[in-house]
Protein backbone atom coordinates (compact mmCIF):
# COMPACT_ATOMS: atom_id res chain seq x y z
CA UNK A 1 0.00 0.00 0.00
CA UNK A 2 1.36 3.37 -1.01
CA UNK A 3 0.94 6.71 0.68
CA UNK A 4 0.78 9.78 -1.52
CA UNK A 5 2.22 12.89 0.13
CA UNK A 6 1.92 16.07 -1.89
CA UNK A 7 1.58 19.82 -1.64
CA UNK A 8 -0.54 21.79 -4.09
CA UNK A 9 -0.20 25.44 -5.15
CA UNK A 10 -1.74 27.83 -7.61
CA UNK A 11 0.62 29.11 -10.29
CA UNK A 12 1.33 32.84 -10.49
CA UNK A 13 4.09 33.10 -13.06
CA UNK A 14 5.78 31.68 -16.14
CA UNK A 15 6.93 28.07 -15.84
CA UNK A 16 6.68 26.54 -19.34
CA UNK A 17 10.17 27.62 -20.43
CA UNK A 18 11.55 25.62 -17.47
CA UNK A 19 9.63 22.43 -18.30
CA UNK A 20 11.43 19.26 -19.33
CA UNK A 21 8.32 17.97 -21.10
CA UNK A 22 4.55 17.85 -21.19
CA UNK A 23 1.74 15.36 -21.80
CA UNK A 24 -1.98 15.60 -22.42
CA UNK A 25 -4.11 13.89 -19.77
CA UNK A 26 -7.77 12.87 -19.84
CA UNK A 27 -9.27 11.41 -16.70
CA UNK A 28 -12.62 10.51 -15.29
CA UNK A 29 -14.02 9.02 -12.11
CA UNK A 30 -15.81 5.71 -11.80
CA UNK A 31 -16.47 6.75 -8.20
CA UNK A 32 -15.94 10.14 -6.60
CA UNK A 33 -17.50 9.34 -3.24
CA UNK A 34 -16.27 11.36 -0.29
CA UNK A 35 -13.21 9.67 1.17
CA UNK A 36 -12.46 7.42 -1.79
CA UNK A 37 -12.13 7.82 -5.52
CA UNK A 38 -11.58 5.43 -8.39
CA UNK A 39 -9.99 7.21 -11.32
CA UNK A 40 -9.33 6.21 -14.93
CA UNK A 41 -6.60 8.17 -16.67
CA UNK A 42 -5.11 8.32 -20.14
CA UNK A 43 -1.71 9.97 -20.06
CA UNK A 44 -0.11 10.18 -23.46
CA UNK A 45 -0.56 6.71 -24.93
CA UNK A 46 -0.87 4.82 -21.62
CA UNK A 47 -3.84 3.97 -19.41
CA UNK A 48 -4.02 3.91 -15.61
CA UNK A 49 -6.48 2.90 -12.91
CA UNK A 50 -6.05 4.62 -9.54
CA UNK A 51 -7.78 4.23 -6.18
CA UNK A 52 -7.35 6.97 -3.60
CA UNK A 53 -8.45 6.97 0.02
CA UNK A 54 -9.50 9.80 2.30
CA UNK A 55 -7.19 12.77 2.83
CA UNK A 56 -5.22 12.97 6.06
CA UNK A 57 -3.06 15.62 7.67
CA UNK A 58 -5.17 18.51 6.31
CA UNK A 59 -5.05 17.13 2.76
CA UNK A 60 -1.29 16.52 2.75
CA UNK A 61 -1.40 12.71 2.47
CA UNK A 62 -3.67 9.83 1.50
CA UNK A 63 -3.60 6.21 0.43
CA UNK A 64 -3.02 5.75 -3.31
CA UNK A 65 -2.92 2.57 -5.38
CA UNK A 66 -2.23 2.81 -9.10
CA UNK A 67 -1.80 0.27 -11.88
CA UNK A 68 -1.16 0.61 -15.58
CA UNK A 69 -3.93 -0.89 -17.71
CA UNK A 70 -4.19 -1.38 -21.47
CA UNK A 71 -5.00 1.84 -23.32
CA UNK A 72 -8.06 0.21 -24.93
CA UNK A 73 -9.41 -0.66 -21.45
CA UNK A 74 -8.80 2.88 -20.20
CA UNK A 75 -10.72 4.30 -23.20
CA UNK A 76 -13.62 1.92 -22.56
CA UNK A 77 -13.68 2.73 -18.83
CA UNK A 78 -13.72 6.48 -19.53
CA UNK A 79 -17.08 5.92 -21.23
CA UNK A 80 -18.40 4.49 -17.93
CA UNK A 81 -17.20 7.40 -15.79
CA UNK A 82 -19.32 9.94 -13.98
CA UNK A 83 -20.00 13.12 -16.00
CA UNK A 84 -17.22 15.72 -16.17
CA UNK A 85 -14.06 14.23 -17.65
CA UNK A 86 -10.95 16.30 -16.83
CA UNK A 87 -8.78 17.44 -19.73
CA UNK A 88 -5.40 19.02 -19.00
CA UNK A 89 -1.80 19.36 -20.07
CA UNK A 90 0.76 18.34 -17.47
CA UNK A 91 4.10 20.15 -17.58
CA UNK A 92 7.05 18.58 -15.75
CA UNK A 93 9.29 21.23 -14.21
CA UNK A 94 12.44 20.09 -12.40
CA UNK A 95 12.75 21.52 -8.90
CA UNK A 96 15.95 23.40 -8.09
CA UNK A 97 17.04 20.71 -5.61
CA UNK A 98 17.39 18.04 -8.32
CA UNK A 99 15.33 15.62 -6.21
CA UNK A 100 11.76 16.73 -6.80
CA UNK A 101 9.75 17.52 -9.91
CA UNK A 102 6.88 19.97 -10.11
CA UNK A 103 3.84 18.65 -11.97
CA UNK A 104 2.05 21.72 -13.32
CA UNK A 105 -1.45 21.05 -14.61
CA UNK A 106 -2.87 23.51 -17.10
CA UNK A 107 -6.58 22.70 -17.22
CA UNK A 108 -8.61 22.85 -20.42
CA UNK A 109 -12.31 22.79 -21.27
CA UNK A 110 -14.63 23.82 -18.43
CA UNK A 111 -11.63 24.23 -16.12
CA UNK A 112 -9.65 26.46 -18.52
CA UNK A 113 -7.78 29.24 -16.74
CA UNK A 114 -6.87 27.08 -13.75
CA UNK A 115 -3.19 26.18 -13.37
CA UNK A 116 -2.12 24.11 -10.36
CA UNK A 117 1.36 22.90 -9.38
CA UNK A 118 1.90 19.79 -7.25
CA UNK A 119 5.02 18.37 -5.71
CA UNK A 120 5.19 14.83 -4.33
CA UNK A 121 7.21 14.44 -1.16
CA UNK A 122 8.81 11.51 0.66
CA UNK A 123 7.48 12.69 4.05
CA UNK A 124 5.24 15.40 5.47
CA UNK A 125 8.33 17.40 6.53
CA UNK A 126 10.35 16.91 3.32
CA UNK A 127 11.94 20.24 2.34
CA UNK A 128 11.60 21.59 -1.23
CA UNK A 129 12.50 24.73 -3.12
CA UNK A 130 9.67 27.17 -3.89
CA UNK A 131 10.14 28.69 -7.35
CA UNK A 132 9.26 32.33 -8.04
CA UNK A 133 6.30 31.32 -10.24
CA UNK A 134 4.56 29.54 -7.37
CA UNK A 135 1.39 31.15 -6.02
CA UNK A 136 -0.68 30.52 -2.89
CA UNK A 137 -0.85 27.03 -1.38
CA UNK A 138 -4.16 25.19 -1.81
CA UNK A 139 -3.21 21.83 -0.24
CA UNK A 140 -6.33 20.42 1.40
CA UNK A 141 -8.71 22.82 -0.36
CA UNK A 142 -11.19 20.33 -1.82
CA UNK A 143 -12.25 22.73 -4.59
CA UNK A 144 -8.93 22.01 -6.32
CA UNK A 145 -9.24 18.20 -6.20
CA UNK A 146 -9.68 16.89 -9.72
CA UNK A 147 -12.69 14.85 -8.59
CA UNK A 148 -14.35 18.07 -7.35
CA UNK A 149 -13.51 19.91 -10.59
CA UNK A 150 -15.64 17.35 -12.46
CA UNK A 151 -18.62 18.33 -10.29
CA UNK A 152 -17.89 22.06 -9.95
CA UNK A 153 -15.74 23.20 -12.89
CA UNK A 154 -13.53 26.24 -12.45
CA UNK A 155 -15.56 28.17 -15.05
CA UNK A 156 -18.60 28.07 -12.72
CA UNK A 157 -16.85 29.52 -9.67
CA UNK A 158 -18.28 32.93 -8.83
CA UNK A 159 -15.17 34.11 -6.98
CA UNK A 160 -11.78 32.96 -8.20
Amino acid sequence: MALEIERKFLVAGEYKSLASGSERISQGYLSSASGRTVRVRIRGDRGWLTIKGPSKDGGLSRFEWEMEIPLSDARALLDLCEPGVIDKTRWLVPAGDGIHTWEVDEFLGENAGLVVAEIELRSEVDAFERPSWLGPEVTGDRRYYNSMLTLHPYSTWSSR
